[in-house]
């Protein structure tokens, strides 16, 4: 792996948490699927393009950047180690032959100038340790027009579905776990546009997306897996198993509201952000 800047989510993602997310890339998918569509048509990627992945995790969004520049190419950094192995499996598994992946700091990973059409990102984008500097780096590996689209967190009430389904768990998470820290970095819009505007970029625009996370395929399933995840695995690491059995069963009450016939579905909100690099624009190829 190439120099480091952010040791924390380096040590972070290739420890327990990352090794979760490797292990289970199909429920973390799952959280995220009702974003992909708008994710995509916001990266406008070509059937020529280039296009890096930033913090690709297991690869999904990369093998389908790879589907849609079917003559181009897609490359996938991340820092996890545990999560870039079953990328370049399942790739290799599904024969996709237009994608690779590469462990990195993408802030300052070695990058093509004007090497790609498009950098896009599936949220991986809020835990630069220096974001101006980090989505400069990026801006200079774009082709001159060529796009950036990313996924961030939407900042969620006290009131919001998530926070009714998980209220159980609210006293108990104190802190954020190892890998969580910096979620919340690019959760302003303004903070955005200040991040963007100040790293080159043309055209910034925020946009709320609302839509359904799946959670499991029913609210005992659901609840496992919420407390399998990192902040609160992190936070109730040291909670005794009655007070664990008893938030358990909480947990599954509240999640019943949102059961469906497609399994426990939470509605949620994400910004889908686009700006473009400065001196022209990037035709369909």
């Amino acid at each position: 792996m190439s120099a480091i800047v952010n040791q924390q989510q380096a040590e972070a993602w290739n420890g327990w948490e990352g090794q979760h997310w490797a292990d289970h890339p199909e429920r973390y998918d799952a959280m995220l699927e009702g974003f992909n569509a708008p994710l995509f048509e916001a990266a406008d990627i070509g059937e020529r393009h280039e296009v890096l992945d930033v913090g690709c995790g297991a690869g999904l969004t990369t093998r389908m950047a790879a589907r849609r520049a079917r003559r181009g190419h897609a490359l996938g950094i991340d820092l996890s180690g545990p999560m870039l192995e079953r990328a370049r499996s399942t790739a290799a598994a599904e024969g996709i032959d237009n994608v690779a992946f590469v462990q990195g700091d993408a802030q300052v990973h070695p990058l093509p100038v004007a090497g790609f059409d498009t950098v896009m990102s599936r949220g991986g984008v809020m835990f630069f340790a220096d974001p101006v500097a980090a989505f400069a780096h990026l801006r200079a590996s774009l082709v001159p027009g060529g796009r950036l689209a990313f996924l961030g967190p939407h900042p969620g009430g006290p009131d919001g579905a998530y926070a009714r389904a998980t209220s159980a768990l609210t006293p108990h998470l104190r802190e954020a776990s190892p890998a969580a820290r910096g979620m919340g970095s690019l959760i302003d819009p303004s903070r955005i546009t200040e991040v963007l505007d100040r790293a080159g970029y043309d055209r910034v625009e925020t946009t709320a997306v609302h839509g359904d996370m799946g959670f499991g395929a029913d609210p005992e399933d659901a609840a496992g897996f919420i407390l399998s995840m990192g902040p609160t695995r992190y936070n109730l690491r040291n909670t005794d198993p009655g007070t664990k059995a008893s938030l358990r069963e909480r947990l599954v009450d509240a999640l019943a509201e949102f059961a469906t016939p497609a399994g426990v579905r939470i509605p949620g909100s994400v910004w889908i952000v686009t700006a473009e690099s400065p001196g022209g624009s990037v035709e369909q190829r």
